[in-house]
């Protein structure tokens, strides 16, 4: 007589129990892991096209996750690229442009707010293992911007005395290792790299498994010069570059692994890009950003169009690919709502694209995205399937011989002397100019560009811009 009201009993017990880790598992934030590559390009993995590089877990990743198809990076060169996903604002407006290197006295200004500094306010702990690249001086480095360990280079790793072009164009001291805020090495060579990133970021996922993180792994490869461990030498039938990429999505496959082993596979969100699109000049030594035009620094698709995957189970449905515009300047607005997270007080550029993520809608975050190049240059405009350029030079290798082995071949310079517009819906590779069909659609896109170049400028046309921050500097 007392077996059913006690089966009844225990049944209504479990189900508050489910019910209550359940509520924990929505109110618990989430740990973000950012995986970032150098100058990969466009189709360099399986699940974007390649037929001649294995990347089986970052393949898995997109079934399990989210893959989009037009994500861009901020900009076509590594340290704007970098300050744009890091603080959700066009690199121009806080006044990093180019690539910053060892002769460089300025960097990321310290009232800039970073991912790592939003996270951080609300208990995250936080790393970077790799490449840092937004100033070398003791006030840029991570770990006065949020991060609580760092383990990596400064900036590129082809900033050092090995360069091909030492002695004739540049002229590079010793590639620091950094610890923290030591410099515990320099290098010689990299081939242990990759991996020492990887066992870094695994044991700081092993020793914080217990409290919401932010993990931050910007890989150096595969920026030239190429360096793979022997576990993957030869294993490619992409050469050498094809070695570093399957080293990498092996990389990708460890930190995987170790949010499984300690549970929280399920309420971490992992993203993979790149930040920037191939280098083109290294022939064989560069990626591949086919169907797309050229690579890096230029404003065509191919510079900052890039592959994008993100898997978050407990928000995400896996097995969606979207083709819908989102920027690198979204993402931290993006993991801010998730988190909870107070969004900084000075003006961003970027928009959540949690919306687009879960589905809820088709419309990109932004009515339109600017694309800036080397010093406030605004080259172009991507505004729903529409790219429009404007006037400006930039380089190709088309009909160039490419570099081999290390070595770069020269750029063609070209200068784009019309405006100049794509159907990127119909045609993804730029082939077809079809501003004269469309002068309604380039007259609205002008406008758009106007607007902005009154808030950030544009050095094309020697316009200042009112919203422009300073970088910091050294003193």
């Amino acid at each position: 007589m007392f077996r059913i009201p006690v089966i009844l009993a225990v049944f209504a017990l479990c189900s508050c129990r489910e019910q209550n880790q359940e509520s924990q598992k929505t109110q618990t934030p989430p740990n973000i892991v950012l995986i970032f590559t150098d100058d990969q390009g466009y189709q360099d993995v399986g699940v974007f096209g390649s037929k001649n590089i294995a990347t089986p877990n970052l393949d898995q990743m997109a079934a399990d996750g989210v893959r989009l198809t037009s994500y861009y990076s901020a900009q076509a060169v590594c340290s704007a690229s970098r300050a744009g996903i890091l603080t959700g604002c066009y690199p121009n407006r806080i006044g990093i442009h180019g690539a910053l290197g060892p002769g460089n006295n300025h960097g990321i200004n310290a009232s800039e707010t970073t991912l790592a500094e939003m996270l951080k306010a609300i208990g995250y702990k936080t790393a970077i293992f790799g490449k840092w690249h937004l100033g070398h001086h003791p006030k840029f480095l991570p770990t006065r911007h949020g991060f609580d360990e760092w383990f990596g280079i400064p900036y590129s790793n082809d900033m050092w005395p090995y360069h091909p072009q030492q002695g004739t164009i540049f002229n590079f001291p010793a590639l620091p290792l950094f610890e923290n805020e030591t410099v515990i090495d320099t290098l010689t060579e990299q081939s242990q790299l990759t991996t020492r990133i990887t066992e870094r970021s695994v044991d700081f996922i092993n020793r914080n498994a217990e409290n919401p993180f932010f993990l931050y792994v910007p890989h150096p490869q595969p920026h030239v010069p190429l360096f793979v461990s022997d576990k993957f030498k030869g294993k490619s039938d992409r050469g050498l570059y094809g070695d570093v990429i399957m080293e990498i999505d092996w990389s990708v496959g460890q930190i995987l692994d170790a949010l499984k082993k300690n549970g929280i596979e399920e309420n971490t969100m992992v993203i993979f890009t790149s930040d920037n699109g191939p280098w083109l000049s290294y022939g064989n030594h560069a990626g591949s950003a086919h169907p797309l035009r050229e690579g890096k620094g230029t404003a065509w698709e191919g510079g900052q169009r890039e592959p994008f995957i993100i898997k978050y189970p407990n928000g995400l449905k896996g097995g969606k690919v979207l083709d819908i515009p989102i920027m690198a300047i979204d993402i931290l607005p993006t993991i801010a709502e998730i988190t909870n997270a107070e969004l900084p007080e000075k003006v961003l550029d970027g928009k959540s694209a949690w919306k687009v993520l879960t589905g809820k809608t088709q419309e990109s975050p932004q009515e339109a995205y600017f694309f800036y190049y080397r010093v406030n240059e605004l080259f172009g405009v991507r505004y729903g399937k529409w790219k429009l350029y404007f006037p400006h030079r930039y380089r190709t290798m088309d009909g160039q011989e490419p570099g081999k082995d290390g070595l770069p071949g020269d750029y063609r310079m070209v200068d784009m002397e019309t405006l100049e517009l794509y159907d990127l819906e119909n045609d993804i590779s730029e082939t077809v100019n079809v501003a004269d069909e469309h002068p309604k659609v380039v007259e609205k896109i002008k406008l758009l560009a106007n607007n902005m170049r009154s808030r950030l400028g544009d050095s094309l046309l020697e316009l200042e811009g009112s919203e422009s921050r300073e970088p910091g500097r050294v003193e």
